[in-house]
């Protein structure tokens, strides 16, 4: 999918779909900075925005940890 998630888009997923989401964003984010590093990456800002939406993910997913006790 697209590599910057909002929090809207990420609210509106399922469980599975979370867990799925950020292991797919993770690893997409090892291989944007693999590029970035070797020079590959024209926009510079791009790991950014993925990192952002890792953490995004992650806050989701700890919420409704949260919400299920």
């Amino acid at each position: 999918g697209r590599s910057v998630m909002q929090i809207h888009e990420i609210r509106a997923l399922t469980d599975e779909q979370l867990k799925e989401e950020l292991d797919k964003t993770y690893r997409e984010y090892m291989h944007l900075r693999f590029r970035a590093t070797t020079g590959q990456l024209p926009n510079s800002n791009l790991p950014r925005g993925v990192r952002k939406s890792i953490a995004r993910l992650r806050t989701v997913i700890r919420e409704r940890q949260l919400a299920q006790r």
